[in-house]
C-alpha cells in the first residue's frame, strides 16, 4: 500500500517516534471511516502523510506548549487533533474542537480516545459556540474551513483576549490579507509552508 508520504514527511522532523505512533493511529482510522464519511478529499487521501497530517504539525510547531488550543471546523481532525497529540506531555493540556457535522464528531471521539488524549469535542456550529466564560486559549486555529475575513469574526474575542490565531492558507493569501489588514487591532505575519510551496501559515496577534 502507498504509505501516503510517511517517508518524506518523517523527514521534515516534525514528531518523534511516541508522536508517530498516535498519528498511525489517527492515520489508519481516517482511512477506515472514509469508506463510509468523505472526511478529506478522495484524492488527497494518497498524500494523507504530507498533505494532512504534517501540513497540521508545522502549525503546531509555532506554539507548541500551548495549553488549551481552540479549534473552529475541525472536520477530520487538521489540525486539532494532530495539535493535541503532538502537545500530550505538555501539563494540562486540552484542546477544544468545534465540528458542526455529527458524524465527524463520532470520528474525532473514537480518535480521542484510542490515542488517549484530552480533547473536548463541540457538536454546533461555529456561530452557536458558547464556551465557558473561563475558556481562554492560547491558541485558535482553523484550516480550509473560511477566507481569513469570517475567521477574523470567529476568533476574534479570543485574539481580543490574547490568544495567538494560527491559519493555514493557500496562494492567495494575499488578497484576504488585503481585506483584513486594515483592522488596527491585529498584527498579521506569515510563514511559508514546509509542505506546499505555494501555502503559508497567517499569524494573527491582537496588538498591546
Amino acid at each position: 500500500m502507498h504509505d501516503g508520504g510517511l517517508e518524506a514527511a518523517r523527514r521534515l522532523g516534525l514528531w518523534g517516534a511516541a508522536e508517530e505512533d498516535a498519528l498511525r493511529v489517527l492515520a489508519d482510522l481516517l482511512r477506515h471511516w472514509q469508506k463510509t464519511i468523505n472526511l478529506v478529499s478522495p484524492p488527497s487521501l494518497q498524500h494523507l502523510w504530507l498533505r494532512h497530517i504534517a501540513d497540521s504539525a508545522q502549525v503546531i510547531r509555532l506554539a507548541p506548549d500551548a495549553r488549551c488550543w481552540l479549534d473552529f471546523g475541525s472536520g477530520a481532525g487538521f489540525p486539532g487533533l494532530v495539535a493535541a497529540i503532538l502537545r500530550r506531555n505538555v501539563t494540562g493540556s486540552v484542546t477544544h474542537l468545534v465540528e458542526s457535522d455529527q458524524r465527524k464528531c463520532a470520528f474525532l471521539r473514537e480518535v480521542s480516545r484510542e490515542t488517549h488524549v484530552n480533547c473536548q469535542i463541540h457538536n454546533m456550529r461555529i456561530e452557536l459556540f458558547d464556551a465557558d466564560a473561563a475558556l481562554r486559549p492560547d491558541v485558535v486555529s482553523a484550516r480550509a474551513l473560511a477566507a481569513l475575513p469570517l475567521l477574523m469574526g470567529y476568533a476574534e474575542k479570543y485574539l481580543l483576549m490574547g490568544a495567538l490565531g494560527l491559519f493555514p492558507k493557500g496562494q492567495h493569501i494575499g488578497v484576504e490579507l488585503t481585506k483584513v489588514a486594515t483592522d488596527s487591532r491585529f498584527s498579521f505575519d506569515k510563514r511559508r509552508s514546509i509542505t506546499d510551496d505555494l501555502a503559508q501559515i497567517v499569524l494573527v496577534k491582537a496588538r498591546n
